[in-house]
């Protein structure tokens, strides 16, 4: 497995600039939480480091800097679960899911082998849509869209998972799920970046946060050393109920600061 380091990324769009002195890593086993506010440019930084994104700065994978790894070991490395969930095409849940194979097949055309059957089972399994593999993606509701989409990422069984806000059009049994998994992905020694607007979320599943606001970092650390009151103020603008269940940390945005 292997850790992802940036140095220095910024990002500038039509003479627009959308994120500057972004540096961080992500060590084997970790989870990193990227968080913020509308329009901090976590988007923006997620992208950036899927190669997605024109950018100055350093992504490394190791000792490689990921813009001089081919394509194909670039989508063996990397999987990109986008916010977008847009799926127009009239394929089964399935096929989506076994699109995430395409980096493992013989020439990019070649047939599916029983390892690569076996990962999309196993995938469909874990994001809980085996019972929809059948069902045409373009006919499913937003959550189950959003699960199927989850699947194609696990089926790439990428060392790396860049995950932008996937808990978003979730109930919240689904959300802890989803959660759960990239928390279980770190685990088995892959590493990941979540993007998240929950901070209940962030703080119990992420074993580090990193917080933007207009494209620059604010804070990177902790839980304890990120969501502090302070920075919950200044960031968010809020005031909120913080408290620790069962060992792991909670917090409730409960008023505006303006009108507290």
């Amino acid at each position: 497995m292997t850790r992802l380091t940036v140095q220095g990324l910024a990002v500038s769009l039509g003479g627009r600039a959308l994120a500057a002195g972004v540096d961080l890593c992500v060590e084997p086993g970790e989870l990193l939480g990227l968080i913020g506010p509308n329009g901090a440019g976590k988007s923006t930084v997620v992208k950036a480091i899927a190669q997605l994104l024109p950018y100055r700065g350093e992504v490394r994978l190791g000792a490689w800097r990921f813009d001089r790894i081919g394509a194909r070991d670039r989508a063996r490395a990397v999987a990109y679960l986008s916010q977008d969930d847009q799926l127009q095409w009239p394929i089964s849940v399935a096929e989506l899911v076994a699109l995430g194979r395409y980096p493992h097949r013989s020439g990019w055309g070649g047939a599916l082998g029983a390892a690569d059957d076996a990962a999309v089972a196993t995938a469909m399994r874990a994001a809980d849509v085996w019972t929809l593999r059948e069902r045409r993606v373009d006919q499913l509701s937003g959550g189950e869209r959003a699960r199927a989409r989850l699947a194609r990422v696990l089926a790439v069984e990428a060392p790396l998972i860049l995950a932008d806000e996937p808990v978003a059009a979730l109930d919240p049994k689904h959300q802890l799920q989803v959660m759960a998994l990239l928390r279980a992905h770190c685990a088995g020694g892959g590493n990941g970046i979540v993007v998240l607007h929950d901070l209940t979320l962030a703080s119990r599943f992420c074993d580090r946060l990193l917080l933007l606001d207009e494209g620059r970092p604010v804070a990177t650390g902790t839980v304890a050393d990120v969501l502090t009151a302070q920075h919950l103020h200044d960031v968010y603008g809020i005031d909120a109920v913080t408290g620790v269940h069962n060992g792991q940390t909670y917090i409730v945005p409960w008023a505006n600061r303006n009108n507290a």
